[in-house]
């Protein structure tokens, strides 16, 4: 058994878990880490770009990011995208120091401290574990990996008492934990299916492995796909079985209600995704969630099944008889479609140049803007899983250009691109230095309404004067040169610029203004 010390068994211990890349800073406590960091590592300008840049590699490659952070502030600074992780279901491991073995349990006063880091963690995680010893460190690990890939994949905290970071023990690296997802009994939703004469999929995030089992039962059943944002591209976008992503447009209402039995895979049928009230199922409904408190959580079904999505997905494939209505599946996308390219006018412009350019496998990393929910949200179609970022749910700002730092790390043939409003840019404008270093060929773009747009609008609709949401705009372009970016405002020849910015050599901003700001 290897004598370590904790920073190396830790290192050690998420080489294990094929852990190619972290997201972080160093920092007075974590530098026991960092002596023994052979792993990719890559500095953002800021602890909650690192949290937005491991969330985004896990979006898109499936696997867990990783955010290190040092104590105190580092890691409450981390706080925003660990909640963002949480509400969206991604799954990420943040690891901090806290304080020493010993400590009082009392405030002393000691560099970076807080009252209760560990406690103010599990607020917005699934859990936040504090490790007592070197030899714990990896047994840790693998378990915050285990629980990960078990059940409903959330954000986990590994807080490390920095004084066991330089410490030495004899130590045992614990292997991956084999997990092996729960198939429901696909029996009774079998039946239900098998006799439905106008059946509907809702699918969500929780579907993301199930891509292929999700296509042959749509297929199969004749059955049209609604999507979530996080379920967007799970479902090819251009599949003859596809309404396309948006399920707050009426006609997805209307279709639902239309609906004689609903299979919902992987969804929470939030409000966040709803957007005005919940569905009416005239139906039957049936779920399929990993976790069971979700499963019966906002819309109640006649057949909860507690499951693994593509198991159960496939066992329900093999029980049932096929068929084909492509007409009706027409007849609703054309619907949604009308609605959603109305909602998104504004902006059709710039989705139709970014649906010409990022290819098939292209990624998209939104930021909670205007341009994103109203415009690319419904209008810009994708073809695979984790080609669509946004932060739902929580509905973060900022989120956008460190999601797609992690994103193009995690999927390096892929096209990449950020959308962003002109006012949560400025939460993570700095990380154009992080990007511009690492080199990578990110299309950065900002669309200007002079402040908070949507908040500007709420303001009048509510027949308030607009306070605090008119901000004076910057040089975008000038400010991503000044950071090492290619910078350029309103291209004549959007397409053209966007191609050129997949092919160049650094990060290009691209900024456009809003005619109606």
């Amino acid at each position: 058994m290897p004598r370590l010390s904790g920073g190396e068994a830790l290192v050690r211990s998420l080489a294990e878990h094929d852990v190619e890349v972290v997201f972080g800073i160093p920092g007075t406590h974590n530098l026991g880490i960092y002596a023994h960091l052979g792993i990719q590592h890559v500095s953002p300008r800021h602890e909650q770009g690192a949290g937005f840049a491991a969330d985004g590699y896990a979006r898109a490659t499936g696997k867990p990011g990783v955010c290190i952070t040092t104590s105190g502030p580092g890691i409450l600074n981390a706080a925003t995208a660990a909640a963002q992780a949480y509400s969206d279901s991604v799954p990420m491991l943040l690891i901090s120091p806290g304080p020493p073995v010993d400590h009082p349990g009392r405030w002393v006063g000691m560099l970076h401290e807080v009252r209760d880091q560990s406690g103010a963690m599990e607020a917005v995680t699934a859990g936040s574990h504090r490790v007592h010893s070197v030899e714990e460190i990896s047994l840790a690990v693998a378990q915050a990996f285990a629980e990960m890939s078990s059940g409903r994949p959330r954000p986990r905290h590994l807080e490390i008492p920095y004084d066991l970071l330089d410490a030495i023990a004899d130590t045992q690296i614990v292997a991956p934990i084999a997990v092996s997802p729960p198939v429901a009994d696909p029996t009774a939703a079998a039946t239900v299916l098998r006799g439905a004469q106008r059946p509907g999929i809702i699918v969500g995030g929780g579907a993301r492995g199930a891509a292929t089992e999700l296509m042959a039962l749509a297929t199969r059943l004749a059955a049209p796909v609604l999507s979530t944002a996080n379920g967007k591209g799970i479902l090819p976008e251009d599949h003859e079985y596809a309404l396309g992503a948006g399920l707050h447009h009426p006609a997805a209402a209307e279709f639902v209600a239309e609906c004689d039995v609903v299979l919902a895979v992987g969804t929470e049928l939030a409000p966040a995704d709803l957007w005005n009230g919940p569905f009416t199922f005239t139906g039957k409904l049936i779920r399929i969630d990993i976790d069971p408190a979700q499963v019966v959580t906002n819309a109640q079904p006649d057949i909860p099944l507690v499951g693994d999505a593509a198991r159960t997905l496939a066992a329900i494939t093999a029980m049932v008889a096929p068929r084909a209505d492509l007409e009706r599946a027409a007849k609703w996308r054309a619907r949604i479609a009308t609605e959603a390219a109305a909602e998104g006018a504004a902006w059709s412009p710039l989705v139709d140049a970014l649906s010409e350019t990022l290819g098939r496998d292209g990624i998209l990393a939104g930021d909670s803007a205007t341009a994103c929910y109203y415009g690319a949200y419904s209008n810009l179609p994708r073809y695979v899983p984790g080609s669509f970022l946004y932060p739902t749910g929580l509905g973060t700002l900022g989120y956008g250009l460190p999601a797609a730092i992690g994103a193009k790390l995690g999927r390096k043939t892929a096209r990449v691109a950020a959308l962003h409003g002109d006012g949560g840019f400025m939460f993570t404008a700095p990380e154009l230095a992080a990007a511009a270093a690492l080199g990578l060929p990110i299309a950065v773009i900002v669309v200007d309404n002079g402040g908070y747009g949507e908040i500007r609008r709420e303001m009048v609709a509510r027949g308030d004067n607009p306070v605090a949401v008119d901000l004076p705009s910057p040089d975008f372009a000038a400010l991503a040169r000044s950071l090492g970016c290619h910078g350029i405002t309103q291209p004549d020849d959007l397409p053209g610029a966007l191609r050129k910015a997949f092919d160049a050599d650094r990060p290009t901003l691209i900024h456009l203004l809003e005619t109606d700001a």
